[in-house]
């Protein structure tokens, strides 16, 4: 199965990728020439770490019927002073005082097999070509 984005540059530093019938925008910080109207594409690629994390946080509680209102996930990312690369992220997920002992060690174990963390263990191969 094949996934389509249409990547096109919009002005100054930012570039935009639409698929699906969405738009992602994205700039970057008027330190990096940009004019800060919305999100580096490299703070997008970390949030989707903890977005996905959420959504199988959130599916676990669904078919549970655990409430998921008081559930959130703070995460860091750690980069290297040197080389600028991240280097660890780490995903806290705050819960409720009342949410149920026994399941919180699989709650774990289901975020921790988010679709995005699998894709960073075994990298896509990224072709790149011009025309």
């Amino acid at each position: 199965m094949e996934m389509h984005f249409d990547i096109t540059m919009a002005g100054n530093k930012k570039v935009d990728a639409r698929f699906r019938g969405f738009t992602v925008h994205t700039d970057q910080p008027v330190s990096d020439g940009g004019d800060n109207t919305a999100p580096a594409a490299f703070e997008l690629f970390l949030a989707s770490i903890g977005a996905c994390a959420g959504f199988f946080i959130v599916s676990f509680c669904q078919s549970r019927n655990i409430p998921t209102d008081n559930i959130k996930i703070n995460q860091t990312a750690f980069r290297n002073d040197k080389t600028h690369m991240v280097e660890k992220v780490a995903l806290n997920i705050q819960l409720p005082p009342d949410f149920p002992e026994k399941y919180k060690k699989a709650l774990i174990k289901t975020a921790d097999s988010c679709t995005v963390k699998k894709h960073l263990i075994n990298p896509p191969q990224i072709e790149i070509s011009a025309r």
